[in-house]
């Protein structure tokens, strides 16, 4: 689900509050070692997001926040930011080109370049993340 969160807008904090959690403490995150990412150029997005993106050619930027039980996708389009809440349980990540966060029927795909290997260290804490979540929700044990 994306959010206009150019002005601040109780519906959608609680909104997305709901679906990805709190945000961190700030002693939290410094525990973490951040929460958020650097910025990334967004090289394609899925049809459905092409309204959100710059039309002319500038270039696209977004970033990653780590909530308890999600992430948020920020993407800024000239003055306006919006963000794509997503839930661990429905994040799908895929390292091709770039590096590539599938949900809902949509997507958004960084470039690969050197603002992604500037991230590599937050991504590989990301999956670890994801990774950590579904263990909460395994259905079944495994066989020994």
């Amino acid at each position: 689900m994306i959010f206009n969160t150019t002005y601040s807008n109780k519906d959608a904090k609680v909104t997305i509050n709901d679906l990805v959690g709190d945000a961190y403490s700030f002693i939290e995150a410094i525990k973490m070692k951040g929460v958020g990412s650097k910025r990334m150029v967004i090289e394609d997005v899925s049809p459905g997001f092409k309204n959100i993106l710059n039309s002319v050619s500038d270039i696209n930027y977004g970033n990653i926040e780590i909530r308890k039980k999600g992430i948020l996708i920020h993407i800024i389009k000239g003055l306006k930011n919006y963000s794509w809440a997503i839930p661990f349980y429905q994040l799908h990540i895929y390292k091709t080109s770039g590096y590539s966060i599938h949900a809902q029927g949509n997507f958004v795909r960084f470039k690969n370049n050197k603002l992604l290997k500037e991230n590599k260290k937050f991504l590989d804490r990301l999956l670890d993340l994801k990774i950590e979540n579904e263990k909460d929700y395994s259905f079944y044990d495994a066989i020994n």
